[in-house]
């Protein structure tokens, strides 16, 4: 006798007979079906609620619906691996945005929490974190970096000091939005170092666009040698009270220093490749930027302001959280997910998260000068992100560019030391051992 049966208070047909698995289910009224010995389907709670389901409607309609259903969550999914990177880059603009609307904020009370501050408490919560997270997951030399690199993680740090505290300050007399744009031209002055101190190729469409986005710096600041003593087009933001044109065109000239600052920290960057972790240069970052600007303080004899309100803390407090997640996760993310045309469009989308943000907080309306200005550094520095061709080598070989100021045994080496831990190279020196020894 078959050990396969259907337990039913009716008769019902063999299973054999019957048309489809479904039609057996709909034929009990308690109890399981045992298909075979190995399987029990479903429970009597599970038949009846399909039963229900499938009262009013015609077989294979629940499946066909929740198959489109998957397809479409596939689909889905798809795109959200296609474009991991984008996102991951975007987030962090979006924790950087608020980061700077916090930072305005507190540049905004009565006594206004200087930038120097701002920067010794966000880079000290930054450093804790990154040292936490690299002993944890037991990142090598984390306090110093690997050998070879260290010269270049200290310049990485001191300058990185640099271009964050020309935005931090730039944010005390500028708009949001102004702060923000100027930021964009550390790339445009990072291929021209890189042409300078890397030897990489620096075309005329970059030199022209560099010149175009110095032409939109002109329009946001101003100056009035240009557009004479008393310029009538001014920015609505009820953060920056009275700005005068001196005050406004010394914060676009210290923004500039910022540019100066991040460009030779990217510079560095570049130098380093993959001699460091990430996670290296943002510990250097943190630490030399605490260092610089608590030497800062001492020497302009800046009093530390301590915040009288809960929601001030919150917000020195949110500062250096938020900031150690944007910048560790783009750093970490960066590489392996996402491709350069990606990177441009996620990192100029912080322009839209400030344009948004300083309506909602400041009630700011930036003049006709200040778009225009915004518009050509956004055009020229997309125009040169996502039209630069992208070389056919490997991983490898792109990181070996930019180390070309070492000499051709210290080249060599990372280069042996690359193929080393490559495993196409091992396999395919695997299957020519073989073959030898077949041969012999």
């Amino acid at each position: 006798m078959s050990r396969t049966a259907v337990r039913s208070n009716s008769c019902s047909p063999p299973l054999s007979t019957q048309p489809k698995r479904l039609s057996a289910l709909m034929s009990n009224s308690y109890g399981y079906t045992a298909l075979d010995t190995d399987r029990t389907d479903l429970t009597l709670a599970q038949e009846s609620g399909v039963r229900d389901e499938l009262l009013d409607k015609e077989p294979g309609m629940t499946y066909r619906k929740w198959g489109k259903a998957r397809k479409v969550v596939e689909i889905a999914r798809e795109a959200y691996l296609r474009n991991i990177g984008l996102l991951l880059v975007i987030g962090s603009q979006l924790l950087l945005s608020i980061v700077n609307v916090a930072v305005k904020k507190l540049n905004g009370i009565n006594p206004p929490v200087t930038a120097l501050q701002l920067i010794v408490v966000r880079m000290a919560i930054t450093w804790v974190c990154s040292i936490v997270y690299m002993f944890s997951t037991g990142v090598p030399d984390p306090l110093r970096g690997p050998e070879g690199v260290r010269l270049l993680l200290v310049f990485r740090g001191v300058s990185g000091f640099f271009g964050l505290f020309g935005t931090y300050f730039s944010l005390q007399y500028l708009s949001l939005s102004d702060a923000t744009v100027i930021t964009f031209l550390a790339p445009l002055c990072t291929a021209a170092a890189g042409a300078v101190f890397l030897a990489e190729t620096f075309s005329l469409k970059e030199a022209f666009a560099g010149f175009g986005s110095l032409i939109g710096v002109v329009l946001i600041a101003r100056p009035p040698f240009i557009f004479g003593g008393r310029n009538e087009e001014t920015d609505m933001d009820s953060s920056l009270g009275e700005v005068t044109p001196e005050q406004r065109l010394m914060a676009v000239g210290v923004a500039l220093i910022g540019v100066l600052g991040a460009t030779g920290a990217y510079t560095s960057l570049r130098a380093i490749g993959k001699r460091a972790h990430p996670l290296h240069s943002l510990v250097m970052f943190s630490f030399y930027s605490v260092v610089v600007a608590s030497i800062g303080m001492i020497a302009t004899k800046t009093p530390f302001i301590l915040p009288t309100r809960l929601e001030w803390l919150a917000m020195l407090t949110m500062i250096g959280i938020f900031g150690f997640f944007a910048q560790a996760r783009f750093r970490l993310t960066l590489v392996p997910y996402t491709p350069l045309t990606h990177t441009a469009s996620g990192i100029y989308s912080q322009i839209v998260f400030a344009t948004i943000f300083e309506r909602m907080f400041f009630e700011s309306v930036p003049s006709i000068l200040s778009i225009v200005g915004t518009l050509i550094i956004l055009f020229c520095a997309l125009y040169v992100a996502l039209t630069k061709k992208s070389t056919p080598s490997s991983a490898e070989e792109a990181e070996l560019k930019v180390i070309s100021l070492r000499d051709p045994e210290a080249d060599s080496l990372e280069r042996g030391l690359l193929e080393r831990h490559s495993e196409d190279n091992e396999a395919e020196k695997r299957l020519q051992g073989d073959s030898s020894v077949n041969r012999d």
